[in-house]
């Protein structure tokens, strides 16, 4: 059971409906984490995805500030 606590952004539009989300979720009740993965329009659907926990999210915006820091430079990371 997935409850989406808070709707974060859409990273992407499908052609099919479907949209990439970044969200704040609960799985089964637990505590909340922050997950991406494709939802259908009702959120009813959706598909596979990674969920993160608020460790794993700072890491993760590290490495992507990382990364577009080379592509700004114009150099590989």
């Amino acid at each position: 059971k997935c409850e989406i606590l808070d709707n974060l952004g859409i990273i992407s539009e499908g052609s099919k409906g479907w949209n990439r989300e970044f969200n704040r979720v609960s799985w089964n009740g637990a505590a909340p984490k922050y997950d991406i993965r494709d939802w259908d329009e009702t959120h009813t659907k959706m598909g596979k995805g990674i969920t993160l926990t608020e460790e794993g999210l700072r890491k993760l915006k590290e490495l992507i500030d990382k990364e577009i820091s080379a592509l700004d430079d114009n150099t590989p990371a």
